[in-house]
């Protein structure tokens, strides 16, 4: 990282940043080409180590090129406002971001799929996962895919 005075190592720092974010990118390849796609997801720290979960549809693109190639990219970013300066240069902007890369496979074990939906709505509603109703056809319909983080540097930049 060039700029280690944004860095952000502390793990509470981290979480704070993970919190805010509630859109990331992940990059898939596709026929040596990159792919990238905006979605919602949930995070888990598991033993020290971070998870990501997406849902979506239950087939289309970005599943088949998980299956194809496991290893994917991510980024999430938050935080944003403008900084301005009385010359062009001078401006700048206030951000908080997470960059990294690891291992995505899709769940299918039903029990694994529920805990990961779970974690998702918690994340982006901050209601735990009993207080909805839910339907069985409809969990059936969403895939979910896990990234086992492999590394990842966390910048903040402002507030």
């Amino acid at each position: 990282m060039r700029r280690k005075d944004r860095e952000v190592t502390d793990i509470e720092k981290i979480e704070e940043i993970l919190d805010a974010c509630k859109v990331s990118r992940i990059g898939l390849m596709d026929q040596g080409k990159i792919y990238i796609v905006p979605m919602n997801h949930g995070y888990s720290l598991e033993d020290g180590r971070l998870v990501l979960y997406y849902h979506g549809a239950d087939e289309g693109k970005k599943l088949e090129l998980v299956k194809e190639n496991p290893q994917v990219g991510f980024e999430m970013d938050c935080g944003h406002e403008l900084v301005e300066g009385r010359l062009t240069c001078q401006h700048s902007y206030h951000y908080a971001s997470i960059i990294g890369n690891g291992e995505a496979r899709v769940i299918t074990e039903p029990e694994e799929k529920l805990k990961a939906l779970a974690v998702i709505m918690k994340h982006q509603t901050g209601k735990e996962f009993q207080e909805f109703e839910t339907n069985p056809r409809l969990e059936k319909a969403v895939s979910i895919i896990k990234v086992e983080v492999g590394e990842y540097t966390c910048k903040r930049y402002g507030k």
